[in-house]
């Protein structure tokens, strides 16, 4: 079970665009950070373990060629093995800071040649991280998809070979496997059904993928072999999220529900199993963002359209 714990306000709602909550967890400082985009802004907050908001500020997208003010389409913290990174994408470009939010390192400015206004070319870009500073390198592009990308997934490849370690989606339902290296190697394609895949995560060789019908689709990462499909929602899958500790599945939907759900492999047979461990609705929301809080599963937190607030949930 789940319950409802202090809210964090924020300065305006959350803007309606999937995956719009983005969580780093800081243990050693014992505080958490949120980001939330609001239209040309990101909120950027952090807060003690019970909820106590302590800063507060906002970031603009960099305004690059163009006259009206860029839309930020997604914030995140980028955790690397040796930094963490914060990082903006707008119509515009895409802003790299320190995980702090003060210091800007790194603008890619988006060609606007590449298509017209409103249509993308489904490429993903590649960048070489040094360990600190600013000279951040565009590697490579990536070309598997020919319609927007909605979300990308990764997981440590932990040196195994022929390991899948990326997994890309887009607005058709095209997943996209991917092993990374000093050049990616694409693995294999999963049709789309004539749905959008709003959301995907990647967990010990499993890909969790939601859906604009809502279902949650669970496949092998190195066949793209479908195993579970769960009608999770009435309506539009917004967001998913894992917690890697214990493979616990959060997803939410334009349904106004949250669900967690538990996977794991039958030790016999290899295949992908999971159970439903709680569901929890948020009343008169549009959901359009959730993430787990800890690495264990053991809260949550969401996001809304029209809503000044981010909810938070912890288990009791």
């Amino acid at each position: 079970m789940f319950r409802w714990e202090r809210s964090i306000p924020l300065r305006g709602s959350a803007a309606a665009l999937c995956n719009n909550l983005s969580v780093l967890q800081l243990p050693a400082r014992n505080l958490t950070y949120f980001g939330v985009v609001h239209g040309p802004s990101a909120q950027l907050l952090s807060a003690a373990p019970e909820g106590v908001p302590l800063a507060q500020r906002q970031l603009h997208a960099k305004e690059g060629a163009g006259v009206s003010p860029p839309l930020i389409t997604q914030v995140h913290w980028c955790v690397l093995p040796f930094r963490v990174l914060l990082v903006l994408t707008s119509h515009r470009g895409i802003q790299m800071y320190e995980s702090n939010g003060y210091t800007m390192v790194y603008w890619h400015a988006l060609d606007s040649g590449d298509a017209s206004p409103g249509t993308w070319s489904g490429r993903v870009l590649v960048f070489d991280i040094p360990a600190k500073g600013p000279n951040i390198v565009l590697s490579e592009e990536l070309a598997g998809h020919q319609m927007p990308i909605t979300d990308i997934a990764t997981e440590p490849a932990q040196g195994q070979d022929c390991v899948a370690d990326m997994v890309t989606a887009d607005d058709s339902g095209l997943l996209c496997v991917w092993r990374s290296g000093p050049e990616f190697t694409l693995l294999t394609r999963i049709p789309g059904f004539g749905v959008p895949c709003p959301s995907v995560q990647l967990w010990q060789g499993i890909i969790a993928a939601g859906y604009g019908n809502g279902q949650v689709h669970l496949y092998e990462a190195t066949t793209g072999n479908l195993h579970v499909q769960i009608n999770a929602h009435a309506r539009a899958i917004c967001a998913l999220d894992l917690a890697s500790e214990v493979g616990k599945l959060l997803s939410a939907g334009e349904d106004t529900f949250v669900h967690i759900w538990k996977l794991s492999r039958n030790p016999e047979s290899g295949y992908i199993e999971v159970e439903h461990c709680h569901g929890e609705c948020v009343a008169d929301t549009q959901l359009c963002g959730a993430r787990f809080c800890d690495s264990s599963g053991n809260s949550f937190a969401v996001t809304g359209y029209d809503l000044a607030e981010i909810r938070r949930f912890s288990s009791v």
